[in-house]
């Protein structure tokens, strides 16, 4: 795994299209351009190789110092999208980290309108990426985010990847996904009930049961979030964004051949089922 680390310099005016690729610094050459050819890097991409120093200032207080391990191996990029368009996270040889759990955490660095790309030559677990792809968004948007803003993403990150083993990645990211979206809407809870409230009714709604100590990790991690300086407007219009690009897919010619596949295999799996009680699975001897 690895952090990202970029020079003190802003690329502000980055034109739509424009591309920063991060490479772990311990990549042998041969990794190096098979991540470079996997992520179809142009010629004019900014190539900036990154360290594992600073995985252990941002992910020390979240998991052991042997699992955010001593070298630089994931890599990424980051395209500059249009105004508006909102975030999109793909991923490659990442074992723990989801693309909606990068997706839910760059919404709350403030990170929005770019095309992301995590990968890595074997397998990784991906928890360390996420430094790198704020410092990315820094270079080339001219924003800078907060000390604080990083570590709560990072938290969430790790939160989430942990939540996920127990309930599911998809419902763990669904989960953090719609409490975000009840606290864009209505605000953060002021108090520590009211916070469990909207914890336990996003659970309810997605039909996710929580433990004790599950809840007590998310109420923390949004205490935390509600102490710093996070725009939840924006994290509300980066998660309409992420829900219409879900709608536009189902939508499309792609969207409904996928829909049919899952279709036409629900109703062979079905006719199997039957068949095996309806003794229409004996009839091999038939043919």
């Amino acid at each position: 795994m690895c952090l990202l680390i970029f020079p003190q310099v802003s690329f502000a005016d980055a034109a739509v299209g424009d591309v920063i690729v991060t490479l772990g610094k311990d990549l042998s050459s041969q990794d190096r351009q098979k991540v470079l050819k996997e992520m179809n890097a142009p010629e004019n991409a900014t190539i900036i190789e990154v360290t594992n120093d600073e995985e252990h200032k941002y992910l020390g207080d979240y998991i052991p110092k042997a699992q955010i391990g001593s070298r630089a191996i994931s890599s990424s990029s980051i395209t500059v999208a249009k105004k508006g368009t909102g975030l999109e996270v793909q991923t490659h040889n990442i074992s723990t980290i989801t693309d909606e759990m990068y997706l839910n955490a760059l919404m709350t660095a403030g990170v929005k309108d770019a095309k992301i790309h995590v990968t890595a030559p074997f397998e990784v677990s991906g928890t360390a990426a996420l430094t790198g792809l704020m410092k990315a968004y820094e270079t080339t948007s001219g924003e800078k985010i907060s000390e604080d803003v990083k570590k709560v993403a990072n938290e969430e990150l790790v939160t989430t990847s942990e939540l996920g083993e127990k309930i599911g990645s998809e419902n763990a990211s669904a989960l953090m996904a719609k409490v975000k979206e009840e606290i864009s809407k209505n605000g953060v809870p002021e108090s520590k009930e009211e916070l469990e409230k909207t914890i336990d009714s996003a659970a309810s709604e997605l039909g996710v049961t929580l433990t004790e100590d599950q809840k007590k990790s998310l109420i923390s991690l949004f205490n935390n979030m509600k102490n710093i300086n996070i725009d939840w407007n924006q994290v509300g219009d980066q998660l309409d964004k992420a829900k219409d690009k879900i709608t536009k897919f189902l939508d499309s010619e792609e969207g409904q051949n996928f829909l049919q596949k899952l279709i036409d295999f629900f109703v062979s799996l079905w006719n199997a089922i039957v068949s095996v009680f309806t003794g229409g699975g004996t009839s091999e001897s038939n043919g």
